[in-house]
């Protein structure tokens, strides 16, 4: 099992920056693929960005594509999610994923284990 405990977000005003964090535990964090999903209130859970093991590679919605960045820190078994100039559609709860797969995915079936989510409200 994975435990994964998100952190980091709140309100902020567009054109703000946040930066989110999921702190891992349980198992062996480097063998892992890490994603961030969001959920919008009355909206299907949309993929947000993914790192591989490494930190090699990423992958992003064309949605967050030069605004967000996912990054991770194997030795604090950690990954976050930098945002920048954030919009009222950013609106959202957000979800850690760790994913055992051979390759980075972007759908949610790519991931066994999941946070809570932390809450992120951009106003206008």
């Amino acid at each position: 099992q994975v435990q994964l405990v998100e952190s980091g977000g709140g309100l902020v005003q567009a054109g703000g920056s946040l930066r989110l964090s999921c702190a891992a535990s349980g198992r062996t964090f480097s063998n892992y693929n890490m994603a961030w999903f969001r959920q919008a209130p009355g909206k299907e859970r949309e993929f947000v960005a993914s790192i591989s093991r490494t930190g090699g590679s990423t992958v992003y919605a064309d949605s967050v594509k030069g605004r967000f960045t996912i990054s991770r820190d194997n030795a604090k078994n950690t990954v976050y999610l930098q945002m920048n100039s954030l919009k009222y559609e950013d609106t959202a709860l957000y979800y850690c994923a760790a994913g055992s797969g051979l390759i980075v995915v972007d759908t949610p079936n790519g991931y066994a284990y999941w946070g809570q989510g932390t809450q992120v409200t951009v106003s206008s």
